[in-house]
């Protein structure tokens, strides 16, 4: 064995230049395979070839992981903490005012529009998206309603949401498509909020 290897645990290397995309590579096949749920640290360490403290070195929680191994344009986690900061009764003006703001910037629509087009044709990414999303931004919001049906009533909001997507921006339904965004904000937020808190 030479002296560079010696004294190494078998599987395990120190970090190099590309440990952090060996890292997010093993985090979305384990994503992918296991979903999100079935996912942990240490399983995406054992793939990656490294210690699990490796991976928080460059990755704070799995939410970090999943995040970035989706390229999502948006931290889910900033935006269940911006929609949730303020009172109950604008809940959904933020929700609509927050998902147009990512859906109109040039590169957020372009990774949107990639994430639903896989969302649709993929059971894999559906589920991802459902778990990951679900614990991140749907479990904060639905705890603030403090209703028995919260799930059910963020669920009904998402639903919403992903429509004015597909209709807005993927299959450019007029006039919707041209609609500014303040106008479909005072149009949406009403039907958000009703579906909130009526």
């Amino acid at each position: 064995m030479s002296g560079s290897t010696a004294g190494r645990a078998p599987g395990r290397r120190p970090g190099g230049p590309d440990t952090r995309g060996e890292i997010l590579r093993a985090a979305r096949e384990s994503f992918a395979g296991k979903g999100f749920l079935g996912t942990s640290i240490r399983g995406i360490a054992r793939e990656a070839g490294v210690d699990a403290a490796l991976v928080h070195h460059y990755f704070d929680s799995k939410d970090e992981l999943f995040v970035e191994s989706m390229s999502l344009p948006v931290d889910p986690r900033q935006v269940a903490a911006t929609v949730l900061d303020g009172p109950v009764e604008e809940l959904g003006r933020r929700i609509i005012t927050v998902f147009l703001g990512v859906w109109e910037s040039p590169d957020g629509q372009q990774r949107m529009k990639g994430l639903v087009r896989s969302v649709v044709t993929s059971e894999e990414v559906s589920r991802l998206v459902r778990e990951g999303l679900g614990q991140m931004i749907i479990d904060p919001v639905s705890e603030v309603l403090g209703v028995p049906d919260a799930r059910l009533r963020v669920s009904l909001v998402a639903s919403q949401l992903l429509g004015v997507a597909l209709a807005r921006y993927l299959v450019e339904l007029e006039p919707l498509a041209s609609a500014t965004p303040a106008e479909v904000i005072d149009r949406i937020a009403p039907v958000l909020q009703h579906h909130l808190t009526a």
